[in-house]
């Protein structure tokens, strides 16, 4: 049986991923900050006869991963993916008025945390036997289009495609693929707001169209079932009429 390790696994897109990897057979780990949410994930898998574990995570801390990762691998002997999904977008702040502590967090949480659970997952999957495994980077739409007063976010996101093409790289040796999703207007908290209207390129305030998180649970189930010698190495989900294509 697969074993896959979902950081920011609580809620919205962690979650659907979450319960949908463990539908299909995968035992699953939940990392997160909060307990709680992380708790109802595994109550929720287990009630629907899968297997899942709770541990809490703070991916900006290098003692914290590499307790998740060994918590993973005592309960279940091995981690065949990891879906680095924890990230948050931070202050809507002006980019000359935006304080160092708001872009340091951001940085911490979206940036330093894949790379610490990449570094973490990759000296487990390549002492592990069978060697290998996925890594399934959440990249944003963002990594490729900047929205208005998103400097860190988008930032961090544009440096997730390049620790997704050096960790696909670095990972030959070791039979680990890595691939990233671009995700557009998945329905979480954090897109809960679009509806009501949302900051354009030309400064105008339009609402936005949102889809399902399922659809995002599909294409990244999708990605982790291929064999480790296929790569989906970048794909987009988006909201088909979200003004992203020609946004600036």
């Amino acid at each position: 049986m697969s074993v896959a390790i979902i950081t920011g696994g609580g809620s919205g897109i962690g979650k659907s991923v979450a319960r949908a990897l463990a539908k299909t057979g995968y035992q699953v780990v939940v990392a997160g900050r909060r307990p709680e949410p992380l708790d109802a994930v595994v109550a929720e898998i287990a009630e629907a006869g899968g297997q899942a574990l709770a541990v809490p995570t703070d991916v900006t801390r290098p003692e914290s991963v590499e307790a998740l990762f060994a918590i993973a691998v005592d309960a279940y002997g091995r981690v065949d993916v990891l879906f680095n999904n924890a990230g948050g977008f931070g202050s809507a702040d002006l980019l000359e008025e935006l304080s160092f502590e708001d872009w340091k967090a951001v940085v911490d949480v979206n940036l330093t945390g894949p790379f610490l659970c990449t570094q973490a997952a990759f000296r487990v999957m390549k002492t592990q036997d069978p060697m290998g495994g996925r890594i399934i980077n959440n990249g944003s739409i963002s990594s490729q289009t900047p929205r208005p007063n998103s400097a860190p976010y988008t930032s961090t996101k544009h440096a997730i495609t390049g620790l997704t093409k050096s960790t696909a790289l670095d990972g030959r040796k070791y039979n680990i693929a890595c691939g990233q999703i671009d995700i557009g207007n998945a329905t979480t908290d954090m897109t809960s707001k679009m509806k009501g209207g949302v900051l354009q390129a030309d400064l105008t305030l339009k609402p936005e169209p949102t889809m399902s998180v399922e659809h995002v649970a599909e294409a990244v189930l999708y990605m982790a079932g291929l064999p480790l010698d296929a790569n989906v190495l970048t794909m987009t989900v988006m909201t088909t009429r979200m003004p992203f294509v020609g946004r600036g």
